[in-house]
């Protein structure tokens, strides 16, 4: 009886021992799979963080090509109507100069003889032969314009094709974009739900051994969280003052040529493309000179197209350099004074104001 009782004690105190080891071993295992999801939903954070600002980039790439892609609509209109334009004067002058010629070879040399004989003296014959030979000079040039505008004509044309060939190209990158953006969507989303899965399971487990290890030590306390929450036919054409800008005799002249290309020839119009741009120059989210607002990717149409540069080689015209001038010197079209976009107004259904041939807003 005494050996039974004197195992039970032995039996009894090595299971209360064994307990005592099990409890001591239970928080450093709860303190490392802790531990170890933290690192894992660090790890997972911070690709979750990747994984945002990549359809960030994205985003911004597609609003991008998108301005560039109605840009180059507009401007392919604008070349349209020119080319129509450029036709139509083509075919009045080849008309004028047929029938010029036609008069003269009905009625033959004689009239031309009867004209030199019918001189009263040497004056009067040497200046009606100066008339002829002028007059012959004169369908001379006019064939060589002729010649010139039908080039030119050929030319916008090459140019319309190849801004076509550019807004396919452009459509079909951005329909590439779309995709790859909506799979990274897809992707994230799943990732974001792994995240938020394990983050949890990590507080839960978190909040027990906190809750555990203060009831051990007789000591409770809570917490609060704090939270918050973000929030955030006619116009005006008067001509108001604005901040003059510092710009080199380059970056006047530059700025000028993208008037030349973007606006009719009509100081409002032209004053009112040159307002954007000033805006612009005095906005945070642009250049802050004109050269950096005009070449700055993607934001207007005739520095990749090459108008641009041709408008250069061959210089603006005076209206344009008179314009650029009085906006670089602080003028400002009042109707325009809070727009920082325009696009060929034909081009579009956007609600903005419309001054000459382009329609200008204030957000794209």
């Amino acid at each position: 009886m005494n050996i039974n009782k004197k195992r039970w004690m032995h039996a009894g105190a090595a299971l209360v021992c064994s307990f005592a080891m099990v409890l001591s071993v239970l928080p450093a295992k709860a303190d490392d799979e802790i531990e170890n999801l933290e690192n894992q939903t660090s790890a997972l954070e911070s690709q979750l963080a990747g994984i945002n600002q990549e359809i960030l980039s994205l985003s911004e790439q597609i609003s991008s090509t998108e301005m560039q892609v109605e840009m180059l609509n507009g401007e392919i209109e604008r070349t349209t109507d020119a080319l129509a334009e450029a036709e139509a004067n083509e075919e009045k002058q080849y008309e004028d100069m047929k029938a010029r010629i036609k008069f003269m070879y009905e009625n033959g040399n004689a009239t031309l003889l009867e004209m030199l004989f019918s001189a009263e003296d040497m004056t009067d014959f040497l200046n009606k032969a100066d008339f002829i030979e002028n007059l012959s000079e004169y369908d001379r040039n006019a064939l060589d314009q002729l010649t010139e505008v039908h080039d030119e004509i050929e030319f916008q044309k090459t140019s319309l094709e190849s801004q076509q060939a550019s807004l396919t190209e452009l459509q079909g990158s951005l329909e590439t974009q779309q995709a790859e953006l909506q799979a990274k969507a897809q992707e994230t989303s799943t990732n974001l739900q792994e995240v938020n899965a394990r983050l949890e399971e990590a507080r839960r487990l978190e909040a027990e051994r906190i809750a555990a290890e203060q009831a051990a030590a007789g000591n409770s306390s809570s917490g609060s969280g704090s939270g918050g929450s973000s929030g955030g036919g006619s116009y005006d054409s008067s001509v108001t003052t604005g901040g003059s800008v510092s710009a080199s005799t380059d970056e006047v002249t530059l700025l000028a040529a993208l008037l030349d290309c973007e606006a009719v020839q009509d100081y409002n119009s032209m004053l009112a493309v040159a307002t954007v741009i000033m805006n612009r120059v005095s906005s945070p989210l642009f250049g802050n000179s004109i050269s950096s607002v005009i070449y700055a990717r993607g934001q207007f149409s005739p520095v990749w197209t090459g108008k641009l540069d041709a408008v250069l080689n061959r210089g603006p015209s005076s209206l344009a350099r008179q314009v650029a001038q009085d906006a670089v010197n602080g003028a400002r079209l009042a109707a325009v004074s809070n727009c920082y976009y325009f696009l060929y107004a034909p081009s579009t259904n956007r609600n903005g104001v419309v001054i000459g041939d382009n329609l200008f807003f204030p957000y794209w």
